[in-house]
């Protein structure tokens, strides 16, 4: 017996999954409205969709008790900043 038979027919309490693939997490796919929500801020940066980004982080399975950090509040609405390093005054 192999070790993923053993693992999938007498588990293990060193995963919960016991050998099957865990659901992906939204917030690590393209639909995450933590960064962005299409073209619009998202949660990172003035805090939309806060219910939804909240839900998602916290469903994050590994073993600890994730607080979601508060939204930076950097969100320009979409406006270039005056000075960035790519971006020199003149």
């Amino acid at each position: 017996m192999g070790l993923l038979d053993k693992l999938t027919t007498q588990g293990s309490n060193l995963t919960p999954y016991d050998g099957a693939t865990p659901k992906i997490n939204p917030l690590a796919t393209k639909q995450s409205k933590l960064h962005a929500d299409g073209n619009q801020p998202g949660y990172s940066l003035n805090g939309s969709a806060t219910s939804i980004v909240t839900a998602e982080y916290t469903a994050y399975n590994d073993g600890y008790n994730n607080a979601l950090p508060q939204p930076s509040q950097l969100d320009l609405n979409g406006k270039t900043p005056s000075k960035y390093l790519d971006n020199p005054p003149g």
